[in-house]
C-alpha cells in the first residue's frame, strides 16, 4: 500500500478520534476488539462510530495441498489502511475519559497510531 489517505482522513461524526500512522490490513477481529475496549471505557457515555470496514476477504489454502485446483477458500477479512485514515470517533464524553479509550483501543491495534480532537 503506497501513498496517504486521502478519504475518510477527516473527523466526521464525532470531536475525538483515533488516526493511523502506518500502512496495514486490520482484521475484523481487531476493529471489533478496539471497539470492545472503547465501549467498556466509556461505560455508557457518548457514541463511538467505527470508521472502517473489512471488505477485502483473505484467503488460505489447506495445508500440504497440491498445486492447482483453484483459489482457496475466504479464511478472514481485512480493511485496508492507510496512513491518516481515521479508524474510529467519540463524542460525548469528557477529553481525558476520550483518551484513555482511545488509548486502550489503540493498544488492540498491529499500527502506530494518533488520537487527534477536532477543531
Amino acid at each position: 500500500m503506497k501513498g496517504i489517505s486521502y478519504r475518510g482522513n477527516r473527523i466526521c461524526f464525532g470531536r475525538y478520534a483515533l488516526q493511523a500512522l502506518e500502512p496495514a490490513w486490520i482484521t475484523s477481529r481487531q476493529i471489533e476488539a478496539g471497539r470492545r475496549a472503547m465501549t467498556r471505557n466509556a461505560r455508557r457515555g457518548g457514541k463511538i462510530w467505527v470508521r472502517i470496514f473489512p471488505d477485502k476477504p483473505v484467503t488460505v489454502r489447506p495445508t500440504e495441498t497440491r498445486m492447482g485446483s483453484g483459489k482457496g477458500s475466504p479464511e478472514y477479512w481485512v480493511a485496508v489502511v492507510k496512513p491518516g485514515r481515521i479508524l474510529y470517533e467519540m463524542s460525548g464524553v469528557a477529553e481525558n475519559i476520550a483518551r484513555k479509550a482511545i488509548s486502550i483501543a489503540a493498544s488492540k491495534m498491529p499500527i502506530r497510531t494518533q488520537f487527534i480532537i477536532s477543531g
